[in-house]
Parts: C-alpha cells; structure tokens; sequence
C-alpha cells in the first residue's frame, strides 16, 4: 500500500462527485461530431470547435501528426491507452493485462518488456515521464481528456524533446469547452469490471471551473489479474482578456494491479488464463499513487506573439513486488515556456515558436526480499538524481502562397546522478556513486505544400537523441553501466487531406539509428528485469496509413495500416536480423453504420497479417491473427445514450504482444502476453 491514503483520495473523489449534481436544466441535444483522427488543413464543421483548433494547429507541422478526440471513443469502452490510440495509424499500443500496455511509436522502445521508454506522456503538457524518462501508463484516464494531441518522432519538437517516438498530450477540458455542464457514465461487463465516471463544468464570468472523477474495479480475465483504480482531476481558469488567461490543474490517481506475467506460446494455446507460475507464488503487483499540480497561463503578449508556459510538481509513491519488492518514491518539479509568433519574413509570410523546457526529479529507491508480496531482509537502496534540459525553435517561411519551408532544432542536456548504499550484511556490486551527463544538438528541416482545398504533401529530415534512463543505467541488479545515448535520423514524406468522401494520411518514414538501446531478458520465467545494451547500427522503416471512406448516407469504413520493418544492420552478432515484438503488417478496419434515428453498428478486424519476430536470433516466432469485434450504440434522447462493446466474438487465442529475448534456443520462452477471451462490455451516459 502506497503511502498516499485511500481514505484521502476517497474525499477528494466524493468532493468531485457532488460537483456533478444536477443543478441546471436538461442542456440542448448536442450536435453530431466527428470521430476521425486524422488531421487535415480544411476544417470539418462538425468538429467542435476546441477539437477543430487543435487539428489546425496541427496541421502546419510538416510531419505526421493526429487529434483524438473524446467523441472518438465515447461509445465504447476505453479505459487505458491501448483504447485511446487504438485509430491512430502508425502507433502500437497492445494490451497486456489491466492497465499494462505495450506502446511503441516507429519502434521506440521495443526492447522494454514494462514501463514506457522513448515517447513523451504528458496531460496538459505536464509530463508522466519521470525527469529521466522512464515513465508510466497506469495513471492516464481517457476519460478526462477533451482530446489528445499525437507527434510522432521528431514532430514534437514543440515539446522540446528529441526522441524516436515523440510525444502524446492528453489535453483536460475547461469550463467552456467541456462540452456540456454534467456528465455520468456507468460502464460494465465482463471479468467482473464496473467503471463509473462524473464530471462537470462551470463558468462564472471571468472564471471556470471543470472537475471529474473515475472508479474502476476489475477482477480481470487471467488468475492473477485483479485491479482497482481512481482519478480525480481539476482545472480552474481565470480570464484577464482576450487570450489571456491563468489555469490551475491538479490529478490525483491511485492503482492497484495484480500481475499475471508472461507465458510460454504453449501455455497461451494451451490455459491463456492462467498467470505464470513465479507471479503467482510471489504475488506480484503493483500499488501507486500519484498527485500532480501546475500553474500554467495562456498570455497574447501583441497581435503577432502568444506566450505559453507553466510551472509544475508531481509526486508518485510505488509499492511493487515483483521477483522482489521495490519501493520508489519520486518527487519531480519543472518549468517549460514557448512563445508562438505570426507574421512576415522579407515580405512573405511566417510564422515560428521558441522556447526552453527544464525538468528535476529525484528518486529514493529500496529492495526487500519478497515473501509472497511482503518484504522480507532489505537487499538495495539507492538515490537517483535526474535533471533535463530542452532549448527549442522552429521557423516557418513561405516561400510561395502554398510552399513552406521550415527549419528548427532544439539543444538538450541529461544529467544523472546515482548513489548506492551499503547495508549491513548485503554483499552488493553497486557502485556507491556514479553519474553520467550527456548533451546534444538536433537539428530539423522541412517543406510542407497544400493546396486550395487543403490537401497536403510533406517531407522533413529530424535527428533524434535519447539519453538512457536509470532503469538502463541502474537496474535493480547489475550496478551502474554508463550506456551511451539512443541517435537517430528520421526522414518523412507524407500527405493528408479531405476530398469528398476520402480522408486521408500516409507517411512514409526511415530512420538510421545508432547506439539503439535494446533490452532483454534475463531470466523471463522468474521475472528477473531486463539487461540494456547499445546495439550498433539499426534501421527503423516503415508506412502508417490511415482512410476514413464514407460509401453512403451514414456508412463509413475507417481503415488503418502500419508496415514496420526494424532490423540490425550488419550487427557483429545479428547480421540484418529483424528486430523483434512490434508486427511487420497490423491492419484495422470498421465498417460503421449510423441511423438517422441514432443507432449504429460497428463490425471491426484487428488482423496481424504476419507472424511476429521474439528474439534477436529470429529463431522463434509468434503466429498472426485476425479478431473480429463489434460495436453498438443508440442515443436515447434527453442527453442520453447506450453502447455495446463485444471484443474478440470468436474467442480467438492469439499473442497479443511479447517480451524480446536474444536466442529463444538458449533461455526461457515465457515471454508471450496472451490476447483477452471474449469479452462484452456495456455503458450508460447522461449528458446534462
């Protein structure tokens, strides 16, 4: 149990809610919206008007880029971040069990088996991340998003990193753009899962105010799969002017996940319920809390400049037994600030931002023996100190009514700094003291074409750099390894756009990496963590594609493709070997139906077309698949409506992801995460 109080966040969850009663009249039925995430220059009319800024905003980045809105998964059910990026083309996010997902953005660390590493996770700019990097998916709620902003690579560059996955940017409603004043949301279904969710949202002159609350409790579909968890979050604004305003937020989260582990292929054929056997005799879970606050403000500082920026902390206590018990405490602070500028450059027009973003964080880590989720004779203790800097500016010029041309960089700096302490009685290999800074420059250029009807065709050359998080310098055994940083260069060449019933976005993408930083493991039927390594040369290539086709009157087919071809280039070891766990070729299609009198049906396929390297060694594969699913909704009037959410309808066993291991001939092969039974979840809603 963490030491953040369930009886504490419980009050602030029962505050929250009574915001949510019914204290205005029953609002005007919303308008339809649209639910595609691919964005383009020409605004849809149907977007809601935040949602349309944001895609706009997007649209001027030359690079492939998407907008999430809520509407997009409201009728369905859509607790983590396998759910939310389920559409966008090119992302990877698969399900493992409860909260845990696999994602990877052309590649970004593929080698992990847990955690995120390589892609920026932030709400409201304030980054999940650790001041390292290292960061979480568990505390992300989709459903206090109004939407979520996606760059890939190096298109976030507005964020001022430089990592091969980019970055994603849940961004929480306002008072004004919440979408209504009042919203319930009751879900359910199967493996023992209820889900609750409230929200409302005021305005009272020049200030609003948006608070929401989320409950979810699961006993899962694997032995050993149980969860709970909740959030709160709250946004406060106070208006000075036109475009000026100052914002409050503050998001509370607690998690409780029991850990089934991986298998063997024979087992996910076999039992796929079943846990691994080591997790089930030491009881493995993890319990987190989390607070987080930020003072952020939205200023026009004149008619041709904008300032953005905040200052921010956040606080996350983790109780985790797993081969043993680790226990972390971290406190990290920050600050970040752009400014957005607009107007003419020798006499064309232009536009660029500027700014610099800092993050601080330390971490008291300490081990114990496990005795079946206890601690037992404490084995480690240590204090991890990270700091990162981001300096950042990109132009944009165009030289024609339709061409821009753009080029910016950022320059960054990691520090990390590391002690270990020695305890009594515990021969240890831990360095007492150790560190490691490291400093960069990467550059970026582009060009980015549109036409009258807001078509789109872009290219762009970015070089990416990813310092190694303590996870990779300091695992839980090993000592401290002064691994060197992750480099890249990335070229794009894509379009989008909208012609009649045809949206639109493909990219193609290449990227020569260097010092690419891979994991394996260990010892996977006892969970011990991953070693991390540099590799030599690497090649990350691929095509994301995403089509939205109306074929009639309510009839839309949504498709989205991703060819991910990631190999080792002439490796000592590995020759031009494929790198494992992301699919070469992963397909999804919908074909939806909506009726004038406010039903749909929504038939979809996730078809893994190809069988999937594990290890280094392309000795071991696991086998493609195609799962059919479907969707049902009906809005019922007065605010409210219903959905069905039927997954996997022919109770297919599959591998829906896996651990990367070197040589599946040499060590253990329980490393497949198996594919959900069938499943059928249900949801209430009342706007009002």
């Amino acid at each position: 149990m963490p030491k953040f109080s369930r009886a504490s966040l419980r009050v602030v969850l029962l505050a929250a809610s009574a915001l949510a009663a019914p204290t205005f009249a029953l609002a005007e039925e919303q308008p339809t919206v649209v639910d595609s995430v691919i964005v383009t220059a020409a605004r849809n009319p149907e977007d809601p008007p935040v949602v349309a800024n944001a895609r706009a905003r997007l649209s001027e980045t030359p690079g492939a880029v998407a907008v999430i809105s809520a509407e997009s998964y409201a009728n369905r059910y859509a607790p983590g971040v396998a759910d939310l990026l389920r559409d966008v083309p090119g992302v990877y996010a698969q399900k493992k069990w409860g909260g845990d997902t696999r994602l990877s953005i052309r590649g970004s660390g593929i080698g992990n088996s847990t955690h995120n590493r390589g892609t920026l996770l932030a709400q409201d700019g304030v980054p999940f991340n650790e001041a390292d990097g290292f960061g979480d998916f568990q505390l992300i709620d989709p459903s206090i998003a109004r939407y979520t902003e996606v760059y890939k690579g190096g298109n976030a560059l507005r964020f001022g990193g430089a990592l091969l996955g980019g970055a994603i940017n849940l961004v929480t409603p306002t008072g004004r753009d919440a979408g209504g004043d009042n919203l319930l949301r009751i879900e359910g279904g199967s493996y023992g899962t209820l889900r609750g969710h409230a929200e409302a949202a005021r305005v009272w002159g020049d200030w609003d105010a948006f608070a929401a609350v989320t409950a979810q409790q699961a006993e899962g579909w694997r032995t050993q799969s149980a969860g709970q968890e909740q959030h709160a979050s709250l946004n406060i604004g106070r208006r000075f002017g036109e475009e000026q305003e100052v914002r409050l937020l503050i998001h509370g989260g607690y998690v409780h996940q029991e850990i089934p582990g991986a298998v063997t292929l024979a087992q996910v054929m076999s039992d796929p319920e079943a846990a691994n056997p080591g997790n089930r005799a030491l009881n493995y879970q993890r319990d987190m809390g989390s607070m987080r606050a930020a003072l952020q403000t939205h200023w026009r500082l004149s008619p041709s400049t904008v300032f953005e920026g905040g200052v921010y902390a956040t606080w996350k206590d983790l109780d985790h037994p797993i081969f043993q018990v680790i226990d972390q405490e971290s406190r990290n602070w920050g600050a970040f600030g752009r400014f957005d500028w607009e107007g003419e450059l020798a006499g064309r027009r232009a536009d660029a931002f500027y700014g610099a973003s800092f993050r601080s964080g330390d971490l008291d880590a300490n081990q114990w023996v496990n005795v079946r989720g206890s601690r037992g004779a404490q084995t480690a203790k240590s204090r991890q100190n990270a700091r990162a800097l981001d300096v950042f500016a990109e132009g944009r010029v165009f030289v024609t009514d339709q061409v821009a041309l753009v080029a910016g960089g950022s320059y960054g700096r990691a520090e990390r700094d590391y002690q270990g302490f020695k305890l009594p009685g515990v021969a240890s290999t831990f360095n007492l003291a150790a560190g490691k800074d490291d400093d960069w420059f990467a550059p970026r250029v582009g060009v980015i074409w549109q036409d009258a009807g807001g078509a789109q065709v872009y290219a762009n050359l970015t070089r990416s750099v990813e310092p190694p998080n303590f996870s990779a310098l300091a695992p839980t055994v090993g000592g401290f390894t002064p691994l060197r940083p992750q480099e890249a260069w990335t070229g794009e060449l894509g379009t989008r756009g909208r012609r009649g019933a045809l949206i639109w976005d493909v990219t193609l993408y290449r990227a020569q990496l260097e010092h690419e930083l891979l994991n394996y493991t260990v010892n996977p039927a006892q969970g011990i963590p991953a070693s991390t390594f540099n590799a030599d040369k690497t090649i990350h290539q691929g095509l994301e594609a995403g089509l939205d086709w109306t074929l009639a009157q309510g009839l839309r087919l949504r498709q989205t493709y991703a060819w991910s071809d990631f190999r080792f280039e002439g490796d000592v070891q590995y020759g031009d070997h494929r790198l494992p766990v992301v699919p070469e070729h992963l397909y999804r299609a919908e074909l939806r139906y909506e009726h004038p009198f406010g039903w749909f049906v929504a038939p979809s396929v996730e078809w893994s077309i190809k069988d999937t390297v594990v290890d280094y060694q392309n000795s071991l594969r696991s086998s493609s698949y195609a799962v059919a699913n479907l969707g049902a909704g009906w809005k019922l009037g007065n605010g409210l409506s219903l959905f069905l959410d039927a997954r996997n309808l022919f109770d297919t066993r599959y591998v829906s992801n896996v651990s990367a291991i070197t040589d599946a001939r040499l060590v253990s092969q329980a490393v497949f995460f198996p594919g959900e039974g069938r499943s059928v979840f249900g949801g209430l809603t009342w706007r009002y």
